[in-house]
């Protein structure tokens, strides 16, 4: 006896596109949600590590100014005291060059 084919029933036509559905949205969390979340963390670590690096800088020339000034002595007063600044910013220059030198923009490329 042949048995009469029956419709699919609703919940056997819907479960492949409940499949689907959660597919789309699996892959695009995957490929947006998760790369943007990394990319803050990433801009969080940097602005912070900015932020620290610039607070010391200036606390650095500071230091330097005021060391400067102590070993300068009365030899630098008057119209001679600008050399003090002159110091510090040769100083802090040369730090900053060093520190731009160290840069290195294949770590910043790397997977």
């Amino acid at each position: 006896m042949v048995s009469p084919e029956r419709p699919p029933s609703r919940s056997e036509v819907t479960d492949p596109i409940v499949d689907l559905v959660d597919s789309v949205k699996s892959y695009a969390r995957q490929e947006t949600i998760d790369p943007i979340r990394g990319a803050a963390r990433w801009v969080l670590v940097g602005t912070l590590a900015a932020a620290s690096l610039g607070i010391a800088l200036v606390m650095f020339t500071l230091g330097v100014l005021r060391l400067s000034q102590d070993l300068g002595g009365q030899a630098l007063d008057g119209s001679w005291s600008f050399v003090h600044y002159v110091i510090a910013l040769v100083v802090v220059s040369c730090m900053v060059a060093a520190s731009l030198g160290r840069i290195n923009s294949k770590s910043l490329a790397r997977k």
